[in-house]
């Protein structure tokens, strides 16, 4: 997908192997603007593919829709979606360190587990 390419590899310069095999795995959340153009994404991965629980991983909101709600959007459609699909269920994600505060308004909490993933802090937090 070309916006995950944008930023994760292109503006994050971290050129990694985004085709994990997950995609085929996974739910699909996509945000389009009022032009059509994809402004915001994250994929939802079964249950047993990532973590035993349901993950929601591969956020992304395009750079011109920073700071106009988007993300958070994406974030409540996505839970939306998995409490449809899953019910009332944990949800596990692996957020860049730098946005904790933004995944905690979501009632996510740290696990505690801190790493480094394509040479960018990350933390494993759950819902």
């Amino acid at each position: 997908m070309v916006l995950r390419q944008e930023v994760f590899v292109v503006e994050q310069n971290c050129p990694y192997l985004d085709a994990d095999g997950k995609d085929k795995h996974s739910w699909h959340v996509l945000g389009y603007d009022e032009n059509q153009r994809l402004a915001a994404y994250a994929r939802i991965v079964f249950p047993g593919v990532s973590y035993t629980e349901v993950a929601i991983g591969r956020v992304v909101s395009s750079q011109e829709h920073r700071r106009t709600g988007a993300g958070k959007e994406l974030m409540r459609e996505a839970l939306k979606v998995i409490e449809t699909i899953y019910g009332k269920v944990s949800v596990r994600i692996s957020a860049q360190t730098y946005l904790l505060k933004f995944y905690s308004e979501f009632g996510f909490v740290s696990t505690g587990k801190e790493y480094l993933e394509d040479d960018i802090p990350h933390t494993e937090m759950l819902l």
